[in-house]
């Protein structure tokens, strides 16, 4: 069935981006406790989306958001801020929000996807930055060891 002129897609050259994540390595950021599943870069805009995986116990730094971010809870439950967060939750975190360490309480899996980047800080100050390339690059790196 052919669509109608009016609801085509004026450029023919723009496609889906479709992820299997299934098919997608999970890359382990703190040994044992976290790990990322890269699902999308979008280099165009600086937005990007990852699934999070925490062990119970596990605590994310402190972090200030440098453009607005979105997290859907898919199982277990996290503490942000004065705020717990389970199953079916959605948050949003609005640019410039500054909050400290957010803790796993349970095993938890979650959607995260961040319209820029995130900087990291401890008491001392800054202590890290993940923004698009940051998180393309830990794509890359998994690629390989994917295939072994």
């Amino acid at each position: 069935m052919a669509l109608p002129q009016d609801i085509r897609p004026v450029n023919s050259e723009v496609a889906d981006s479709i992820t299997r994540s299934a098919a997608i390595p999970w890359i382990e950021t703190k040994p044992g406790q976290a790990w990322t599943k890269v699902l999308w870069v979008g280099k165009e805009s600086g937005r990007w989306a990852v699934l999070l995986r925490w062990k119970k116990g596990y605590v994310a730094p402190p972090h200030k958001h440098l453009s607005g971010a979105f997290a859907f809870i898919l199982s277990g439950r996290i503490k942000v801020r004065d705020t717990t967060y389970g199953p079916g939750d959605f948050l949003y975190e609005a640019n410039g929000m500054v909050h400290g360490a957010t803790e796993a309480l349970e095993d938890t899996e979650y959607l995260f996807m961040c319209d820029g980047p995130v900087l990291f800080f401890d008491k001392d100050g800054f202590t890290g930055y993940r923004g698009w390339e940051e998180v393309l690059r830990m794509q890359q790196a998994a690629m390989p060891k994917a295939a072994e």
